[in-house]
């Protein structure tokens, strides 16, 4: 533990003077992460943008053109030897170990393949001088996207929003998504609630974007329910912004008309979901930063989720994947990477159901990889990790839209994001003309008109 306190500290250091002007950039990447391996070589050095795989093109399951798909696990880790990796998990991913059934890790060889295309690059080192907070230390006032607004974070703030503000293309679409809850302990009965998805990023389009550029706004996303029958016709926009909370307008179709939803923020729970899922735990973390005060703790070697191309699988069936003791070790690939750790606090005059949440987040692609939620006792409750991949549509950039997060209190879990079963792929768009992908499709009007036909 000495030796990673050791490199977190350097690496703060690193991030402050390259703050300050002083010329270290060349041993870091536009995006902020080191260039070199890790002195105890678990951590390759960067390798950089990989090239469209040939023969590969939307349509096909990508983890057959991958071309690492062929390697065997250097080890794995359950329940009878987790101890002995202990300081390369988090708390979170020790717990469920131990808690969940027949739960185990498979470690592959570390491959650092995510980077940004050209122009995302350029908009990053710029980022260097010219992004900023504004004054309440938590919204972004001045940043050139689609890039990383904060290459070399001085606050956890800075971090999450790194995360938050990443690039994705300019569009995403599912059709359909699926979101899959477990049963109760002792039930058989799943929720899995299946419809079409798009997000749309103003500020993803290749160029130089300010968030003044695009009226503050940062995504918006769209959502339908086809399946289950008791939500099937329901329908959600939400306008998420850069200086201010989200504005969600939301479709019942047993009333036949849209309303606005003031509160659908923070901690609000989804609708459908037993109160297992809520708003701000979507993909992660979604949403404004405000109610927490953010802290960047440093950064470390620890073992992730990564090049996860098992939960892409749009062929396959989705309760081989989502099984009943978690999402099946064989579709979950991990490896050693250094992350940033961010830990942010409730603040005193804030309410959250979670007192604490902490973050680890990519140092190549400023992914967040796992997350955990403390209750208000302090006590561990939550559990999140996602799954990157390459998005070769993307330049190489690397996105992580599947998750899952368990719930240790209650025993029940749950996985989205992804489009597994779902007989078509998620779908990026670098460009895109599609009237889906903008401002005015994401709006209670727009809603309306869809939802009404």
């Amino acid at each position: 533990m000495k030796r990673q306190t050791i490199g977190a500290v350097t690496a703060i250091a690193a991030a402050l003077l390259v703050a300050a002007g002083t010329a270290v950039a060349d041993d870091l990447t536009p995006a902020g992460a080191e260039r070199a391996a890790s002195q105890d070589g678990l951590v390759p050095a960067f390798s950089g943008r990989q090239a469209t795989p040939s023969g590969w093109e939307w349509g096909k399951f990508r983890g057959d053109f991958w071309k690492h798909k062929n390697e065997k696990p250097l080890y794995s880790i359950d329940a009878a030897n987790v101890d002995k990796y202990a300081d390369k998990l988090t708390p979170g991913q020790i717990q469920l170990i131990k808690q969940m059934k027949g739960y185990r890790m498979d470690v592959y060889p570390s491959h650092r393949e995510c980077e940004l295309p050209e122009f995302a690059e350029q908009n990053s080192k710029a980022n260097l001088t010219t992004a900023k907070l504004a004054s309440d230390g938590q919204t972004v006032q001045a940043a050139l996207l689609p890039g990383v607004a904060f290459p070399q974070p001085k606050s956890g703030a800075e971090a999450i929003l790194n995360y938050e503000t990443r690039y994705r293309g300019e569009g995403i679409e599912w059709s359909p998504v699926v979101t899959a809850i477990s049963p109760h302990p002792g039930s058989g009965d799943w929720i899995d609630v299946v419809g079409p998805q798009a997000f749309y990023f103003p500020a993803g389009k290749e160029g130089k974007t300010t968030p003044q550029d695009v009226d503050q706004f940062n995504l918006g996303a769209y959502f339908s329910v086809d399946s289950p029958a008791a939500l099937a016709g329901q329908a959600i926009v939400q306008r998420q912004y850069f200086d201010k909370d989200s504005e969600t307008y939301y479709y019942f179709p047993g009333q036949r008309r849209v309303r606005r939803m003031p509160a659908y923020t923070h901690d609000a729970p989804l609708i459908g979901f037993e109160n297992q899922y809520l708003i701000d735990e979507v993909n992660m973390f979604n949403g404004s930063i405000d109610r927490y005060n953010w802290k960047l703790v440093g950064k470390k070697e620890m073992i992730v989720p990564y090049d996860d191309f098992g939960m892409y699988d749009f062929k396959g069936k989705l309760h081989d994947v989502a099984t009943p003791n978690g999402v099946s070790a064989e579709h979950r690939r991990y490896e050693v990477h250094r992350v940033w750790v961010v830990e942010a606090t409730l603040k005193p005059t804030a309410r959250h159901v979670a007192s604490k949440k902490v973050f680890y987040l990519d140092e190549d692609s400023w992914l967040a990889l796992v997350g955990e939620d403390y209750d208000a006792q302090g006590k561990l409750w939550k559990v999140r990790e996602s799954y990157p991949i390459p998005v070769w549509e993307l330049g190489g950039t690397c996105d992580n839209e599947p998750f899952a997060q368990y719930d240790l209190n209650s025993g029940r879990y749950l996985v989205d994001g992804s489009s597994i079963g779902q007989g078509k792929d998620i779908r990026w768009y670098q460009q895109v003309s599609d009237p889906r992908f903008k401002a005015d499709f994401f709006t209670a009007e727009s809603l309306r008109s869809a939802s009404e036909r």
